[in-house]
């Protein structure tokens, strides 16, 4: 094993000749995927990683100054898949790794084959002719908090994150995961989500791209979904699903798996 995969734990499963790259978002870590990963084993070499950060990465190769733009994921991304080499990829990424990935793509398209993207953002702050759901007070706020008393904004922000009740399975594996980050990485890395601003690179996209929303999302509003849609330089689909919360490959696998496993043969028609 590389010094890539080691450090990003990288796994790789399953009997099939193409690779599908799963990658998770903020606060989780690859056991995101358990429901999902089954169902792609006998066609996929599935490629499983933790995004430096991730509660189950050494804290120690954290490097905050790296990890301030979503960049520095996007290279790790590259070193990963060249590690291992893969020519070419079905790339599933969600929340911040949708944009990662986008980053990536752009400066490696032939890697990219199509992206999948969960509950993506490419702007999370309002501004004059934008709608990304959070005013900047409403972040200042969260960070505070974040940083006066990190175990209790996790209860706070897990169950408003996943769309459900504090004893939900869900609610309770996301809390496992965002309490196993370290709180200065933790409050390093929504900063530099919140902070992001990937609408000007979007129209250098030549990938297709499948967008995949929640009906509800407290980070994502469908109407962000539409803007991707309008706004992504190559072909790209969106659906909605049914589904509430930010996580419905958490919390939703009845409805989120058959979406996803319908998408990743689907070829974009355009019209």
């Amino acid at each position: 094993m590389g010094i890539v995969e080691e450090a990003h734990n990288v796994k790789v499963l399953g009997s099939g000749t193409r690779h599908i790259v799963l990658a998770h978002g903020f606060g989780t870590d690859q056991s995101v995927w358990k429901h999902l990963v089954p169902h792609l084993l006998d066609e996929f070499r599935v490629v499983l990683y933790d995004n430096m950060g991730a509660g189950t990465t050494n804290p120690d190769y954290f490097d905050f100054e790296r990890y301030s733009t979503l960049e520095g994921y996007a290279y790790d991304l590259l070193a990963i898949l060249e590690e291992l080499r893969v020519d070419s990829c079905i790339f599933v990424g969600h929340s911040v790794s949708a944009m990662i990935g986008t980053v990536a793509s752009i400066s490696r398209p032939e890697l990219f084959a199509k992206i999948i993207m969960i509950s993506a953002s490419p702007r999370y702050v309002n501004d004059m002719e934008y709608f990304g759901g959070f005013e900047q007070e409403d972040l200042d706020q969260l960070f505070n908090a974040m940083a006066a008393n990190y175990k209790a904004w996790c209860s706070g922000f897990a169950p408003m994150a996943i769309g459900g009740d504090m004893e939900s399975v869900a609610v309770q594996e996301f809390s496992r995961t965002l309490f196993n980050m370290r709180p200065d990485i933790a409050l390093s890395v929504l900063q530099t989500i919140f902070r992001s601003d990937m609408r000007q690179i979007l129209n250098l996209v030549t990938v297709p791209c499948h967008i995949i929303q929640s009906m509800k999302d407290l980070a994502v509003p469908v109407v962000v979904a539409e803007y991707l849609h309008q706004h992504i330089g190559g072909a790209s689909i969106v659906e909605v699903m049914s589904t509430e919360g930010h996580l419905p490959q958490l919390s939703s696998p009845d409805i989120f798996i058959p979406v996803l496993l319908k998408h990743i043969p689907l070829n974009i028609v355009i019209g």
